[in-house]
């Protein structure tokens, strides 16, 4: 299925910085980050001219907005929307046995390429699989973007209608992936129609001992400085 997948619509080095960035500046805002604008705003700058205006966009931003507003507006937008939800399997199997499995898929796609996930963070976190694409291995972290499109494209129309600042480093992602099939734009209306599903039975798949996760975290970025 992934064989027949288009291209990447980047270089190589391109991809990684742009995921790498959108990783960092998706993440809950702090001191860190703000310190990291900078250099954030010059890796933009080797980027396509649709994709470094994105991410200009949010760092414009960010660095306007005082730090206890930015990390209230985050917490409304990501912690208390579903459809404004970072975590990609939610999309499609809300809080249902299914998504336990689907969890499960993303760590052995991590265990695959010798990447152990810490605790901090479910597999599935965006700011997670950007930066698995971007330091680990471009085309499993891309194929798992790619098998959850339609979630993404969700994230992006609902952050876009809220007129959120983040809306833009969505667009930055979705710019680095090819442009929606047929059967992705049915699964976005169906998504946008009905929303995530709401049968809450666990995630108890994914706690078994066999996957529990580990403490290696991941390698430093690939241009200076940056760091998670």
């Amino acid at each position: 299925m992934t064989g027949r997948r288009p291209k990447p619509v980047l270089p190589p080095d391109q991809l990684s910085i742009a995921w790498q960035s959108v990783s960092l500046l998706l993440d809950y805002p702090d001191e860190d980050l703000l310190a990291r604008a900078a250099l954030l705003r010059s890796a933009s700058r080797e980027l396509p001219a649709a994709i470094g205006e994105s991410l200009r966009s949010f760092l414009d931003h960010l660095e306007a907005t005082p730090l206890p507003d930015l990390q209230a507006d985050y917490v409304e937008t990501f912690d208390n929307r579903r459809r404004c939800n970072l975590f990609l399997t939610y999309f499609a199997h809300g809080d249902t046995r299914k998504r336990g499995l689907a969890l499960l898929r993303f760590k052995q796609t991590y265990l695959r390429a010798g990447f152990e996930p810490g605790e901090a963070e479910l597999p599935d976190h965006l700011c997670v699989v950007l930066e698995f694409a971007a330091t680990i291995d471009q085309r499993l972290g891309r194929d798992l973007m790619l098998d959850h499109r339609a979630g993404l494209e969700l994230l992006r129309l609902s952050l876009r209608d809220k007129r959120s600042p983040w809306a833009p480093l969505i667009d930055a992602v979705t710019a680095t992936l090819p442009a929606l099939r047929g059967e992705e734009r049915d699964a976005v209306r169906r998504l946008a129609a009905e929303g995530p599903p709401e049968e809450e039975v666990g995630l108890a798949p994914f706690a078994s001992p066999q996957f529990s996760p580990g403490t290696t975290s991941l390698p430093m970025p690939t241009f200076p400085g940056g760091h998670r």
